[in-house]
């Protein structure tokens, strides 16, 4: 099994000291984003997780937690996304230098293969426009590029709580983008893939990535695990299957983009509300709560520390 900590908000950068509480005990409670009143008490152990694959902006606050989660033996890497959009975007995270500075030391600190880079999503609106990204992208390329083993980028879908602020990009500018996203790609010798992106972009040099990757989920177990794709991601997604158990409206940073935060208010409530001795992540269990039962399988048939 793969932990997926966390598409829906950032727990390493909001929530690292309930994750290790969670690992430590083995067992973790998450609800149902369709329906909030079913909860899933998921036991786990080192023995039956292949890999923790933690989702963040802003790793900083972790840090000097890794000694710990090192201490557990679960094996695990980063998924780091770093556009740079600033602080009317982005307002609650630290400025670009900072993040930069951190997504370097975090690369020294576990190795370039464990921080994956995501430069996502790609949006153009207003002063965002193509050369805008291509003279960003090539900026972090030239920081970040020693520091990771690949990059990781999608473009912007629309969300309904979104409303028509902003807006896909057509099939043109995808290509113009793609294209020149390759070529600085190639100057720093990186890796260029894309997340869930229907459009095929081989003939710029640009495959399609699994985030949550069996590849390299595998060098980590020491043996590649049986792994097939997602089927509750969406049909271009080329992840393997994980359990997510992070939570939807928890997230304060902000971001006037983002996908898993409706509601800013919602959110600084929740976190209010939030234990990290609590096994549910966005506050007490609900006394009606229906919670089933589930003990993690691991799905490589033998599991090796690094």
């Amino acid at each position: 099994m793969v932990i997926s900590a966390s598409r829906r908000t950032d727990i390493p950068g909001f929530y690292g000291e309930w994750l290790l509480l969670r690992l430590k005990e083995g067992e973790v409670l998450f609800s149902n984003p369709f329906s909030p009143k079913r909860l899933t008490r998921l036991h786990f152990s080192p023995q039956t997780v292949e890999a923790l694959v933690l989702w963040t902006k802003n790793p900083q606050p972790f840090l000097p937690l890794l000694p710990e989660l090192d201490r557990l033996f679960y094996r695990y890497y980063f998924s780091f996304t770093l556009t740079g959009y600033g602080p009317d975007w982005e307002p609650g995270l630290p400025d670009t230098a900072k993040r930069i500075d951190c997504f370097r030391r975090l690369s020294d600190r576990l190795s370039p293969e464990r921080v994956d880079w995501r430069y996502d999503p790609v949006i153009l609106s207003g002063e965002r426009d193509i050369r805008f990204h291509l003279e960003q992208f090539s900026r972090l390329c030239r920081q970040l590029a020693p520091y990771t083993t690949r990059c990781i980028f999608s473009f912007f879908d629309s969300y309904r709580h979104l409303g028509s602020r902003f807006l896909p990009p057509g099939e043109e500018q995808m290509k113009e983008l793609a294209a020149g996203f390759a070529a600085i790609a190639r100057e720093y010798r990186l890796p260029l893939v894309t997340c869930a992106e229907k459009l095929d972009l081989r003939e710029y040099g640009i495959g399609h990535a699994a985030c949550i990757d069996p590849e390299k989920i595998g060098r980590l177990c020491g043996r590649p695990p049986e792994m097939k794709k997602d089927a509750g991601q969406r049909p271009a997604c080329g992840c393997a299957p994980s359990i997510d158990i992070g939570a939807y409206d928890t997230c304060l940073y902000g971001c006037t983009y983002c996908y898993g935060t409706r509601s800013l208010s919602r959110a600084r409530c929740r976190h209010a509300a939030h234990d990290p001795a609590c096994p549910l992540l966005e506050g007490p269990v609900p006394q009606e709560a229906i919670i089933t039962e589930r003990w993690a399988q691991p799905q490589a048939p033998e599991q090796l520390s690094f």
